[in-house]
């Protein structure tokens, strides 16, 4: 078994590609963390700190919809992102994250990140345009969950 260090297992997620520099910042920010099945990686309305780089399982994107429970808005796995409240104020989630099975993650503290965003702008630009491609592509994948949910329907 080959034991890689956390800069290497950073530089190998798709957010960070071919982007070393940035790997290294964000590598100086990060810690593996292993999940369990059925637990919560974030809880919507607590305060965002941390995002997850999924290494391995999967996790279900969900929110609350009053008397009826969770509803999940999507389910992501090995190279994808959960979390970005941190980047914004009031820096609280706005859903839940809970793993479906075993998952192996990078969870990255969302204040380092910020802080190295504010001494270094071209960091910070890159961050949040990397961090907006994740955000276009959550909002594609809710809108299509929308169109699977209630159809084509009557366009007026």
């Amino acid at each position: 078994m080959v034991i890689r260090s956390i800069a290497e297992l950073v530089a190998d997620q798709p957010l960070l590609a071919g982007w070393p520099e940035g790997a290294d910042e964000v590598s100086g920010c990060a810690r593996l963390v292993v999940v369990a099945p059925g637990e919560l990686l974030v809880t919507e309305g607590e305060p965002a700190a941390t995002c997850y780089l999924i290494r391995r399982g999967s996790v279900s994107i969900e929110l609350h919809a009053p008397g009826v429970g969770p509803l999940r808005v999507e389910r992501v796995g090995p190279g994808n992102v959960v979390g970005w409240s941190w980047l914004f104020p009031p820096y609280r989630w706005r859903f839940d994250a809970r793993a479906v099975t075993p998952v192996g993650a990078i969870a990255v503290d969302g204040t380092c990140l910020r802080e190295r965003a504010d001494r270094d702008p071209a960091f910070g630009y890159q961050l949040m345009h990397r961090f907006g491609a994740v955000l276009l592509d959550r909002l594609e994948a809710a809108r299509l969950r929308l169109l699977d949910l209630y159809g084509h329907g009557d366009r007026a």
